[in-house]
């Protein structure tokens, strides 16, 4: 590999990068408009990286933000080894809280398409 393609595949990264955290920041506008409350954004545990931890009404809501050309190449990218990673962090998270394991939870995916647009699929992330 030469010094110019670790180059163009940094600035990929970078632009990539940049792109999933505008992502991010619509799917949150989103659910915050739908009256849920931002708890945490790319929360990390042991498990994994969670995207958004959104909680209303005392439910907490795990989301996996995938962004591509239109929304079913981004549905097309969520993996059942992303989602048992996504549900054991959750559950590491929920250990955490007052309730611990009988926290009210589910796990949507937020597909964002190529101009921006947001589409959330609740309960999404079912174990595999």
């Amino acid at each position: 590999m030469t010094d110019t393609d670790g180059c163009a595949r940094r600035a990929r990264g970078r632009v990539a990068g940049s792109a999933g955290r505008l992502g991010e920041e619509s799917v949150a506008r989103e659910y915050r408009a739908r009256g849920f409350r931002l708890i945490a954004s790319r929360w990390r545990g042991r498990a994994g990286e969670i995207d958004l931890i959104l909680e209303a009404g005392g439910e907490f809501v795990f989301v996996e933000v995938k962004k591509s050309a239109d929304h079913a190449r981004a549905a097309a990218r969520i993996l059942p080894r992303q989602i048992r990673r996504i549900r054991a962090a959750a559950l590491e998270f929920c250990a955490a809280q007052a309730q611990g394991m009988a926290t009210p939870m589910r796990f949507d995916a937020a597909l964002v398409d190529g101009v921006g647009r947001v589409q959330i699929l609740e309960n999404a992330l079912q174990p595999l």
